[in-house]
This record gives structure tokens, sequence and C-alpha cells, in this order.
């Protein structure tokens, strides 16, 4: 094909798009004598053109040679190369695809011949990192920064003007319907073809209506996962460069924000909702406009129509081209994805993540009520939240709750009970799920305590009436009622009814759904999920002003986390950049405001389970007698500490009580350093035991005090942390911790400053749950007590049976300490914790004075204690421990065998750690994975969080009544996740 300077593409006017028949021995011939370039050549696939990786002798990756499709003009490559040279000048953060330049300035550019004829060939720059392509998972960072990049290119490009610009693509997204009715013929299949037929008529019709008010503009129109380029220097996919000018064009701007959306949706896990950080992203930097943000979804679901037809019938026409087949069933998955849910429903949903919502439609106050002779105040509201006290002791798991809850409502002399439109009912949530649940009511139902009459509201058309349901038109909406198939409505379908004429007579105890959607809508299931209610709410109307109800309006909670970073301190961080909202707990599950219910797999906290009912039926008994300071004379006290002096060994006999962990410790270590004299301290690297003063000063991880190791005061003295996985010494040479340590204290009181305490975790939790190596208490402990130092015990985590064998860490290295502080599962949640230690040493602290806690000790907390400790005996909670946690760390163990990212599984019972580096010999700690493998668990419904001083180990540490099938669901998205991540051996 003959290549005229000003001619630009008409695809159209072209039977088929071939790429050029290059081979590699061709391409390495055309870099080296029209380029002077010696190099290897390795071909990359391509839908239309030649694309060449071309390396140096030495492997290094020297350009890319591209060879246009024949198709293609001069004027329309100039535009390309201008197009990639702006956006490389407006944004040099980011790295653009050039072509490669002579010293002169002209660019590395070449007419050649190729089977399919005369062809234009330049050199390009090479971006190491690779594209985002593949299955891989995107996580809600990669898909924001597509978004952000989206939006930079269009502006960027936004005032550019080319005669190459003037062509007609394919991909141009204003001649969709053309694309779609051309190439439909190649889908095989009849029932995809007639789906995408369908979907591209209905996307079209919108986009038309919209077409005059989009705004036009020059764009790349290929940003997509194949040409977004992730930065070399990151360890997640993240991009930051753009390659393939190729589709540079003319059209509507938001095209630009439609293509990169649709490429996101054959990843594995991405549904329509998570492209939303795209589209807040794009919009930050480039606002879109109302019609733009309504214009947005039927244009993916048009790219993804043309990407069907378009990818059929270039296989069909370019048989040995291996890119074009190997992406038809990426090609369908984006097409499915993008007609998942009706248009009208992302358009709304779009709108809504951008602040461009339509204001919610009423209901009209009705002539006449819905339901004759039944006022406002005879109907009881039936609150299905999380919040409600409905929901109370696991109400939400029992079959049956909302019809049981109404039953007691109509009992109690309701005549009927509804439920709220639009309010998340935790009763539709399962307890372990990967999806979210439909739990947001389109609708509200109604129960019946007494015979009604269903009437029309308001006159309109009845649209549909049969046996157990009846549709009537009232304007602009239409109202449905579903009840018992066995009440038949007194209209007819076609019928016009008249306000306060009869559409149905209810009998008692009938249950109603009562919904309004707008008339030209899609059909609106009763409950949705709250990913996509947004946009399922945006086509209905609240209807309980047809009963006489106030209208319920929407659950909002959006600014709640800007109030509390406005008033709470920031330091004290929370989980999750996008957090969900917690509102209630349930044994070993955590459920939000949405009806979503998660795996908790963190909370030690709690190790009885959250809303324990003994628990919370002893406080509020105390509660109604007394809670004061334990100055005063009362029973429970006694008991308590009675109680937990009894778990010790001799001489641990005399109890303190505190309010939390840091205070135990730092009373423990104020206890030691009284009773020694000696005011030095020592204790592990790598460890945390609290935010007190002194708590603080002995704790050395990097990630509670990143300056932990510098800013220590001058009495705090540290040893090497006695990892065994990772540490100074690893295996079997970890017996060298014991030794060393107690080198260091014999130095220490050589030096004139022996140490009044050496103070750890007695299993090591900061480093994921590593057993700390045989003998090396026992050692340490004997050298801080021949220089006249006591042992401190830091029990604040591992506690209380959590590690299943042992009751308590210490008896695990077969040691007694001098004092032991212990807190976090004595409350189960309430603030309560202890210093056990000798009577005589105990007796020592009155040279610094008395102690008092307010609440340490207080009615309640006494109360907490014994019945948390009656618990864990009444339930065998230890035992679970080693049951469940036994069948819990093997599962992971064999997760390790077929994930190289898993380095090791530390731990014992419900104390274990997942340690994931990136290379099991160096031991490099694979943090930023770690972070987003988070992030992916909370989507899947398990709650996870790192710790370690490279926050590389998942921590493990559930409540203590966790099930075998909730672990191996814990396992089982786990596995689920690193598959979607791109972990494997």
């Amino acid at each position: 094909m003959p290549h005229d300077e000003y001619r630009t593409i008409d695809f159209f006017a072209q039977e088929a798009l071939p790429v050029p028949q290059v081979t590699p021995t061709q391409a390495e011939c055309i870099a080296a004598q029209r380029f002077g370039m010696n190099a290897r050549a390795e071909a990359l696939g391509s839908q239309q053109d030649a694309n060449f990786l071309l390396h140096g002798d030495d492997g290094t990756a020297l350009a890319i040679l591209k060879i246009a499709n024949p198709a293609f003009g001069p004027t329309e490559i100039e535009a390309q190369d201008t197009a990639a040279d702006l956006i490389s000048a407006a944004h040099p953060e980011l790295r653009i695809a050039t072509v490669l330049r002579r010293p002169d300035g002209s660019p590395q550019c070449a007419t050649v011949d190729t089977e399919s004829g005369p062809a234009i060939a330049r050199l390009m720059r090479y971006l190491p990192g690779g594209p985002l392509s593949g299955p891989r998972h995107l996580s809600p960072s990669t898909v924001a920064a597509m978004g952000t990049i989206g939006g930079k290119v269009s502006t960027a490009l936004r005032d550019f003007h080319h005669p190459g610009l003037k062509r007609v693509l394919q991909w141009d997204l204003r001649h969709a319907d053309r694309v779609v009715a051309k190439l439909a013929e190649h889908i095989d299949e009849p029932d995809q073809r007639a789906a995408v037929q369908a979907a591209t008529a209905d996307a079209w019709a919108r986009v038309q209506k919209l077409a005059a008010a989009l705004p036009f503009q020059a764009v790349h129109l290929d940003l997509t996962d194949d040409n977004l380029i992730c930065s070399p220097d990151g360890r997640l996919p993240m991009p930051d460069g753009v390659i393939d000018f190729g589709d540079v064009t003319t059209s509507w701007a938001v095209g630009e924000l439609a293509v990169s959306l649709s490429s996101m949706l054959h990843h594995d896990g991405v549904e329509p909702h998570h492209v939303l950080p795209a589209v807040r992203a794009f919009h930050t930097i480039r606002p879109l406009s109302q019609e733009e943000a309504e214009a947005l979804w039927p244009l993916v679901v048009l790219r993804a129509a043309g990407l069907v037809a378009s990818g059929r019938h270039q296989a069909a026409v370019d048989e040995d081209n291996a890119y074009a087949k190997a992406a038809l069933d990426r090609e369908w998955h984006i097409f499915e994805q993008a007609t998942r849910l009706p248009l009208p429903v992302m358009v709304h949903l779009i709108k809504d993540a951008i602040g461009l919502a339509d204001v919610p439609a009423r209901a009209d106050s009705p002539a006449h009520f819905l339901l004759r002779d039944l006022a406002a105040d005879d109907i009881t509201l039936l609150d299905l939240s999380t919040g409600a006290d409905s929901m109370d002791h696991g109400a939400w798991l029992e079959p049956g709750t909302e019809d049981r809850l109404a039953a007691s409502a109509l009992a109690d002399g309701a005549a009927a009970v509804a439920t709220r439109y639009a309010h998340p009912r935790l009763t539709q949530a399962p307890a372990l799920s990967a999806v979210s649940a439909p739990t947001v009511p389109t609708g509200i139902d109604l129960w019946l305590g007494r015979p009604a009459v269903a009437q029309a509201p308001a006159a309109g058309k009845v649209l549909a009436a049969a046996p157990g349901r009846v549709e009537i038109a009232l304007g602009p909406q239409v109202l449905t009622l579903s009840f018992p198939h066995a009440v038949h409505p007194v209209v007819i379908t076609g019928a016009t009814v008249q306000a306060g004429e009869d559409i149905a007579h209810l009998p008692s105890g009938t249950s109603v759904h009562i919904a309004l959607h707008n008339a030209d809508g899609p059909a609106v299931p009763p409950l949705v999920r709250p990913e996509y209610a947004a946009g399922w709410l945006a086509l209905t109307a609240d209807p309980a002003p047809l009963i006489g109800l106030r209208a319920a309006g929407r659950a909002q909670d959006r600014d709640l986390l800007d109030r509390r970073d406005a008033v709470f301190a920031t330091v004290q961080e929370h989980y999750y950049a996008e957090p969900p909202r917690i509102e209630r707990g349930w044994r070993h599950h955590l459920l939000s405001t949405d009806g979503r219910s998660y795996l908790d797999i963190v909370n030690n906290v709690t190790p009885l389970g959250h809303a324990h009912p003994r628990v919370e039926q002893a406080v509020s008994r105390q509660l109604r007698r007394l809670n004061t300071n334990s100055r005063f004379h009362y029973a429970s006290v006694v008991e308590f500490t009675e109680r937990l002096a009894a778990l010790l060994p001799e001489p641990l006999d005399t109890v303190f009580l505190v309010n939390s962990g840091s205070e135990a410790v730092d009373l423990g270590l104020r206890l030691a350093i009284g009773a020694s004299g000696q005011h030095d301290v020592v204790a592990l690297r790598e460890a945390y035991h609290g935010w007190t003063y002194a708590s603080d000063a002995v704790s050395t991880s990097l990630q509670d005090n990143p300056n932990a190791l510098a800013t220590r005061p001058s009495w705090v003295h540290t040893v090497d942390s006695p990892n065994s996985y990772r540490g100074l010494h690893r295996g079997a040479d970890a017996v060298c911790y014991g030794p060393e340590a107690a080198a260091v204290i014999d130095e220490l009181a050589a030096s004139g400053r022996p140490a009044g305490a050496f103070l750890s975790e007695t299993y090591y939790g900061n480093a994921g749950g590593v057993a700390l190596p045989d003998g090396y208490l026992a050692e340490v402990y004997a050298a801080v007590r021949r220089h006249g130092g006591l042992a401190v015990a830091d029990e604040v985590q591992v506690g209380y049976g959590r590690l299943g064998h042992w009751f308590w860490g210490f008896e695990q290295q077969q040691v007694v300490p001098d004092v032991v502080c212990v807190a976090k599962a004595m409350g189960n949640g309430h603030p309560l914790g202890a210093v056990i230690t000798s009577k005589s040493v105990a007796d020592r602290y009155r040279d610094q004075g008395y102690f008092f806690s307010s609440t340490g000790g207080s009615p309640v907390s006494s109360i907490v204690g014994l019945t948390v400790l009656d618990t864990l005996r009444d339930e065998d909670l230890q035992g679970n421990a080693v049951r469940v946690g036994g069948r819990l760390k093997s599962r992971l163990e064999a997760l390790a065998d077929r994930y190289g990212i898993i380095g090791a599984v530390h731990g014992s019972g419900l104390y274990l750690g997942l340690e994931l580096v990136r290379d099991r010999v160096t031991l490099e700690p694979a943090t930023e994975e770690t972070a987003e493998l988070c992030d992916r668990m909370v989507d899947l419904g398990v709650i996870v969080q790192p710790t370690g001083d490279h926050l590389n180990i998942l921590k493990i540490k559930p409540p203590l009544c966790i099930d075998a099938p909730a672990v191996d669901f814990f396992v089982d998205m786990l596995d689920h996740a690193l598959a979607q991540l791109g972990h494997s051996r």
C-alpha cells in the first residue's frame, strides 16, 4: 500500500488490518540497516502492529522497534509521536514511550518493505517494569493510579490538534455501533452475538442522547493494562509509564477513561465496583461533567462489545496472530463484567462516587394511604440493622429471625410491623462469605396483624396483576406489591384504577413487600449488595409515606472518618485506608453497618469471643449494684485475685490490678527496680511492651517507634532478638542467643551497672509468634538473678491459654519469673491488667510510696476477670486453641508448600504468625506484598493485619472460640488471595 503523506486510516474502508508479517530475523536486519543498531529482536504481541524488543549483546534492552500497520500513514505517525512528546513534557513524573531521536532532533523513523506492503518503522524508548497485563488482581491503589494517569494524559492532550488525528478507528467509541454491526458476524456463538448486539444497541442509544454535550479532544484511547507500564522500582504493580500511541485520535474525552476501566474488568476478583477508585482519581485531575458521568459506563459497555467483535474478527483474518487469539476469553470476560448490572445502576453508582448523584426520588403524598384503616401509629418499625438490640447474641445468624421478630411485635399488640427502606439488614448476612451479601432493601416489608385492604394511593394503570403480585403505574413510578400466592388481586392487568380503589384484600398474618421504582428503569431486586446500593437505590423511592410513615432516609456515614481525624489524635491510627465501619461483634465475627460479616483473625483482646453473654450479664448485674475503687471492702476483688494467683507457681502469690498491658509492664519494672535497688533494665530488641514512659522505653520495635534504639534512655540496655528464623543465629544456632544475652548482663554488672530487671515476652510476639530457643529464659534469668536483678515476664499477648499447650508462655521455657505482667485476655475487651509477683517483692514497693489504681480491681473489673476465667475453663478454650490451632497451623504449612512467598509458619495454639518473604534464602521481607494481601483479605471477608519490624508477618490471634469452619475459611481465602495476587511457587 503506497504511503500518501496526508493519508489517514478509515477502518470502514479496510477489509482487515492484519499485523505486518515480520520475523525476528527481519526485524534485526531492519534495526541494523535502517537504524545502525546491531541487536537481537524479541517479538512482542500486538493487535495490529509488529513490535520487537531489541536486546544488546549483554541482554540489555536497547529500544522497541515498532513497525506500524501499513494502513497507517506518516501524518498519523507524526501525530502519535507529537502526542507522546507533549505528555512527557507536561508530566515528567510519567515515563512515556517517545520516539528516539537522532542528534539533529529528527525521529529515528524509516519506511520499510514488509510482506504486507510498505510500513513505517521507528525506534521507541523502552520502558522497563512490564505492563499490568494478565489476570493478577488489581489493588485499589493500582486502580486509582490508572485513573490518575488517564486524567494526566487527558489534560495534557486537551489542546492538541494535528492533521494526523483525523482518523476513523475501530477503537474510537464514536463509531462503536458501526464496528459491532460490521464485525458481529464473526462471533460464532449465537447467544454471545445476540448479547453483544443487544448491549450495543442499548448503550449506543443512551450515549446518543448525551453526545452533543460530550467534550471532544485528542485522546490516547488505549490506556489499558497492556499499555500502562509498572514502575521497575516498585514491589507491587504500580503504573507510571505509558506506551503504544497507535490509537491516538480525536474523540470524546471521557472515552479515555472508559477504555481504561474496561481493561480492569478481566482481572481476577475485579467487579464493576472495583473500578470506582480510578473514576474518582480521574475526576480529581480532570473533572467529569454530568453528561460525561452518565455516558461513562455505556461507553465501557460499547468498548467491551467492540473488543469481543473485533477480537473474533482479528482472529479470523489474522490466523497466525497468537496475541489476538489469546485475548478472546479475556475480552468476553470484560463484556460479561461490563454488562453484569443494568446500565442505569452503574451510571448512578458512578455519579454517586464523584459527588454528582441526583436528588433522591420521593413518594408523593398519597390521596389515600395504601392500607385502608391502618394508621401510622398502628405500625411498629422493625430494626434489623447492625446496631439493633434485636441482633444481640447472634440472633442475626438464626434462620427466620425476621419473621420471629415480626411475630413477637404483632403478639405485643402491633397492628402491623414494617422494615426500613435502604437500611442494611444484618439478618441477611452469612457468617462466612467471600463476597458481600445483598443486605440493602430497596423497598419495605410489612407483616399484618389484622386483615387489611390494599387500595390505590393515587390514580394509575395496572401493569400486571396475578396471584401474589400486582404492579401499578403511578406517574413516573411503579408501585409493586408482593404477597403470598394464595392472595389474588381484585384488579386486572391493563385496568385503570382510581385513588382509593381496592387492589387486594390481605388476610391477617399476610406479609407484603412494597416497592417503588422508576417506570423507565430495570427491574429492581428486593435486596442489593451494599457496594452497588447507591446505584440501585437511585432507581427507587422509599414507599413508607404510602402507608403513613415518614421516609426513612438513607444511612450516611461518609464523613465519619473525617470527623474522627478532626478530633481524635491521628497517631491513634485505624486499620485500612477505607475501613469498614464495625459496630458489632459476635464470637469470632465482626459486623459492619453495611451488613457485612468479617472473620476476625486479629482480636486477642477478646479470647472468649465478642459480646460473650456471660460477660455482658455479669457486667450489667454488677453495674446495677456497685462500681467503685479497690480501697473499699468487697468480695469480688478478693475472689478474683485468689483465682489469679492460684494459676501461677510458687512463689508468685501477690496480685496488683491495673487497666492495661502498658500499665502492667510499667508497674512490673517499678517492682523489679524497687526490690533490687538497681535501676538498669535489659530488654530484647524488636519488642513492644506498651506506651507508658517505662514500657515505651523498653520497647524497641521499629514499627512502633522508628527511633526506638536511638532514643531509649541510658538505663535501658538491649540484647539481640532471639529470633531463630531471621535473627543473627538461625535454626540450630539459635542456642547461642542465651549465652550471649547472659554475657551482656554479666558485662553490665562488671561495669558497675547490674541490671535490676530483665524483661521479655515469653513467646516472641512482635516477631509473629516465634518460640524462644529452648533454655533461653533459664540461662538469661539465671544471669540477671546472680547479679541481684529480677526476671519480668510479659504475658500480655500470649498468656491465658492462647498457646494451647501452656496456659502461660513461661511454662514452655520451664522457668518461673519473679514478676508476671498480664492484660488483654483478662477482661475480654474490658480494660483489665495485672501484675503477679511474690509477697516479698510486692512489699518492697512500699519503699517507693503507695500504689493505687482508681478502676484497677474495681467491682466490675473483678467480676469481669472472674467471669473470663470461669468461661475459659467451662468452654475449654485452651483445649480449643490446641485442637483448632493445630488444624490451622497444619493447613497454613500445607499452603506454604504451594506459595514461595510464605517463608515460615510460626507459633503455637492460636498465637500464630505467617511470615512472608521474597526469597527463602535471603529472607528479604515482603512488606508491601503483605499490606496488599491484607487489603485483599478484607475484601474477601477476613480481617487480618501485619506485624513485625518489617510488617511482613500476618498476625493470627483470633478469639479462642474460633471453630474449624472459620479457620478453614481463613485459609481458603488466603489461598484465593495469594493466587489472585500472582504468588506461586
